[in-house]
């Protein structure tokens, strides 16, 4: 990586090449996203009844904290407004809708000080998403929801963006994550003991790269990026948004950014709605990705199923 774009007016077909080059795009807060975040916080804060919920770790037990984020994101995921505000955001920042295919958005924490490191509150080590079976198109888009600090923010790590790195996503098959290790997420509290693809071999972390944007800014990135999760010593929990998107041209043509090191098994292309009608992507175009002999699990991970 050797450049960050600030607030870029390049249209989304020219923003998206150089994506795939390795290249970030930060965007500062807008209606569409500040809108968005509001919305996030309506419901964390209603979810928490009172407590402050960058504060609520130091008034209540990490079980409780835990029964109330556990239903919390779900809710968020599924709920009607947020889908409608998530389009909003992606027409606002030049994508074409009937081009655009987005996945469920994610709500995060990460609280401070080591006080739940693991389910829902996973902090994440060194990983690319496509270690995950993430398209090599696929781009990610992160936005916090209060404002943060470098202290509780994300590094990236661009020295292997073209560089590989000895992991275990050869051994993920997206199918069996969907069935078990997604689904489990509320039951680990202490540890996180889900099969999840890691580095297998000492990494040089830095130097790191971390952006701060303000609530409701956005950082944009190819999912083939190495990034993590900065450990949280702000003395504040991190509550932020993650949505993916990947665009019909590189699906079609299995475009998208260099792959040096990620060998898992299926595809999360079927997690993916088109932006404009949320219409599934069509099972051709996820053909020639998927892996009949992966088909062990769910193809789509379907909460309370």
């Amino acid at each position: 990586m050797n450049t960050a774009y600030v607030d870029s007016n390049l249209a989304d077909s020219e923003r998206r090449e150089r994506l795939y080059d390795g290249q970030i795009f930060v965007f500062s807060p807008r209606p569409s996203t500040l809108a968005l975040v509001e919305h996030a916080r309506t419901m964390i804060e209603g979810a928490f009844d009172g407590i402050d919920p960058l504060q609520a770790q130091y008034e209540m037990s990490v079980e409780r904290y835990v029964e109330i984020c556990a239903p919390l994101k779900p809710a968020f995921i599924h709920n009607d407004t947020t889908k409608e505000l998530i389009r909003g955001v992606l027409t606002e920042l030049g994508c074409d809708l009937e081009r655009t295919y987005q996945d469920v958005p994610r709500l995060r924490m990460v609280t401070s000080h080591g006080y739940l490191t693991s389910g829902v509150g996973y902090a994440h080590h060194p990983h690319r998403d496509t270690w995950y079976s993430a398209p090599m198109s696929q781009l990610n888009w992160w936005l916090p929801i209060y404002d943060i600090e470098s202290e509780s923010s994300m590094a990236f790590h661009p020295h292997y963006w073209s560089h590989a790195v000895k992991n275990g996503s050869s051994e993920f098959n997206y199918y069996e994550w969907n069935s078990t290790g997604r689904k489990d997420a509320a039951k680990h509290v202490t540890s996180d003991t889900r099969k999840q693809p890691k580095p297998e071999e000492e990494m040089e972390l830095d130097p790191q790269i971390r952006f701060v944007p303000p609530a409701g800014g956005i950082v944009l990135f190819s999912a083939a990026h190495m990034h993590s999760t900065v450990p949280n010593t702000s003395g504040r929990a991190r509550y932020s948004i993650d949505f993916r998107t990947v665009h019909l041209d590189e699906v079609e043509s299995m475009g998208g950014a260099p792959n040096v090191d990620s060998h898992p098994r299926g595809t999360s292309l079927r997690d993916f709605k088109r932006a404009s009608d949320h219409a599934d992507m069509p099972e051709e175009k996820v053909a020639p990705y998927d892996d009949q002999d992966a088909h062990v699990g769910e193809l789509v991970y379907r909460p309370g199923a």
